[in-house]
């Protein structure tokens, strides 16, 4: 078992690799189960940040050539494949067999539905460790260092093989546990973003996680994340240039100046083609304005005229 820690340097995918892309994989999300804990509550539809669980997780792993949710059908930010285990409620080793059957990648990434942490970054590093280690799977583990098979990615054909062999071993894979894909496989463990692996299993977990996302450091970064999604945005957004903008147009102008401003300079940038670059430059020039206005401003009417 190797482990790798993807906060190393020297593990950045640039050092190692540069000019790498990420290698083609297909996705794999659970998002059935029983929720006991949650009092049978529908799980992956319950909201972090405004957004379901599952959309979040979608949001992550949307590099994904295909994405194949194992659970009841429901409406998703992207466009998934659906399937069911056999027998329903079967647990998490049947639900990634039905999974996998309809994946067809090398790579196959491997998530639960409740993970709102989950960051596009951590994919990465996964996939990452995959390449570099040559090993079967890559998976994380949490602040405790706990295997982590459900926020993992794994070389097809020997997840293929170890699914085969414990259905045949027991007959089916309904009821079984994933410690016995885990244990025949040869896995690189990836040290993340500790909250990576971060899962809402009881309603503390969630109200948890619903209170760190509005903590003062990344509030901004999620609402604007969640505000994309929501209209179906692509786009990165220097959310400092706009900030910046803001204050700007409210000191030099009016404070009502603010919102319109950044209103107009997001109108400006889809007209100009809608891209980062053009959000940056209408926001460069509109700065540029809020402050010649302050510049007035603190001159008045300029120097006095002594002779009156």
């Amino acid at each position: 078992m190797t482990a790798y820690d993807a906060a190393t340097p020297a593990h950045d995918a640039e050092a190692i690799s540069p000019g790498a892309t990420t290698p083609v994989y297909d996705a794999v999300v659970l998002a059935g189960g029983a929720a006991k804990r949650l009092g049978g509550a529908d799980k992956p539809g319950l909201s972090v940040g405004g957004r379901p669980l599952l959309d979040r997780v979608l949001t992550a792993c949307a590099g994904a050539a295909t994405t194949v949710v194992v659970g009841g059908r429901r409406p998703t930010a992207r466009p998934v494949v659906w399937t069911r285990e056999e027998p329903a409620g079967g647990g998490p080793l049947a639900a990634l067999g039905a999974g996998v059957r309809l994946t067809s990648a090398d790579r196959v990434l491997v998530l639960s539905a409740d993970l709102p942490f989950l960051s596009a970054a951590t994919v990465t590093d996964l996939l990452g460790a995959l390449e570099r280690t040559g090993s079967d799977g890559a998976l994380c583990t949490d602040a405790d260092g706990r295997d982590q098979p459900l926020v993992a990615v794994y070389r097809a054909e020997p997840l293929r093989r170890e699914l085969a062999l414990a259905a045949t071993e027991h007959g089916s894979l309904a009821g079984l546990p994933l410690r016995l894909l885990v244990r025949e496989l040869d896995l690189t463990r990836v040290t993340a973003d500790p909250l990576a692996s971060f899962d809402c299993d009881t309603w503390e977990d969630l109200a948890a996680a619903r209170a760190r996302i509005r903590d003062h450091g990344g509030v901004l970064d999620e609402w604007i994340t969640a505000v994309k999604n929501e209209l179906g945005i692509e786009l990165d957004v220097d959310t400092g240039v706009l900030l910046d903008l803001a204050r700007d147009a409210a000191h030099g102008v009016a404070r009502p100046a603010a919102p319109l401003t950044t209103f107009l300079v997001g109108y400006a940038a889809a007209k100009a083609g809608g891209e980062g670059r053009d959000v940056a430059e209408a926001a460069r020039r509109a700065a540029a304005l809020a402050n010649r206005w302050a510049a007035e401003a603190e001159a008045g009417d300029g120097p006095k005229n002594d002779a009156g």
